[in-house]
């Protein structure tokens, strides 16, 4: 495919090119909205990563690409950016967290219903680790029942990638949140339709910490102490889909779920700690602050 790369705000467009170029795909041009980065970078990220074209707007990269890729920290501009490329007939990766809010979330569940190639999230929801375990024969490993997964630094951007190991461990069907505390991280408890429970811990630590997830099954107790080279598991797992060769990995409403459950999560803690439906964070207003978000990160990646 041609890919386009929307949005440079993070370390991720630098790393994934590379293995988009190693999959058989071209990079052909990026196009940056400033919510991070001063003018000019665009240009000079297109030079250290030998990208032909700086783009001036989304609108002149529409037809020159198949696949645009949208990385932008904002997540509340994803849809938006996305949109002429879906009404183009393009295909869309959009990086984590895909959305922050219902109505967000739920045009890219429309836009799928009528045919769009969207795929994106999380790379841990098809991290290696992951498909080991169920390459294992089941049973060997059991089938989870319940799970403790977590990391840190923030509750939503960054720990949208505990929801989506939780997600990619147990399967759909999550269907409830409830918020259990407070102590050093936020600690929640996620139940499934089925009775099935997951533990996570989110939020700001002393320090950074790795992927994690304790998997109890009725065959063992197994655990996943971190995860490697995230970037192409994602990468191998979507890019085949969004150029037409390969189904999608995951429908739409699976796909998205860990967001859901961010956003049910988000109003148990606030209204202490009542158990909230996913299907209630579906009607919801308000959401995490993408905008909020990119000015901290631009203010921490720039302080002066």
């Amino acid at each position: 495919m041609r890919i386009g790369v929307v949005d440079v705000d993070t370390s991720h467009p630098e790393n994934w090119i590379p293995i988009e170029r190693e999959l058989g795909h071209d990079v052909v041009g990026v196009w940056d909205g400033g919510s991070v980065h001063p003018t000019g970078y665009a240009a000079e990220f297109a030079q250290k990563l030998e990208i032909p074209r700086v783009f001036d707007s989304i609108e002149q990269m529409v037809p020159e690409v198949d696949c645009a890729i949208i990385h932008g920290c904002d997540w509340d501009t994803h849809v938006e950016k996305a949109r002429p490329f879906v009404e183009a007939g393009k295909a869309v990766l959009v990086d984590k967290p895909i959305a922050g809010n219902a109505r967000d979330l739920a045009q890219f569940v429309e836009w799928a219903g009528q045919g769009a190639r969207i795929a994106g999230g999380s790379s841990l929801r098809f991290c290696y680790e992951i498909q080991a375990f169920f390459n294992t024969p089941v049973e060997e490993r059991g089938t989870p029942h319940a799970i403790l997964c977590g990391c840190a630094v923030d509750e939503f951007n960054y720990g949208i990638h505990a929801y989506s190991m939780l997600s990619g461990l147990m399967g759909p069907g999550m269907a409830s949140v409830r918020h259990l505390g407070d102590n050093v991280q936020q600690h929640f408890q996620v139940k499934w339709a089925d009775g099935r429970s997951g533990f996570l811990n989110v939020g700001a630590a002393a320090k950074w910490l790795p992927f994690y997830a304790t998997v109890a099954t009725e065959q063992a107790v197994h655990h996943i102490p971190g995860c490697q080279d995230l970037y192409r598991a994602l990468l191998e797992a979507v890019l085949p889909y969004l150029a037409g060769e390969a189904d999608a990995p995951l429908p739409m409403e699976q796909l998205l779920e860990p967001e859901w459950c961010a956003l049910a999560a988000r109003i148990s803690r606030q209204e202490g700690g009542r158990e909230v439906t996913l299907a209630e964070a579906k009607e919801a207003d308000g959401g995490y602050d993408g905008a909020e978000f990119a000015e901290g990160y631009r203010k921490a990646k720039y302080p002066s």
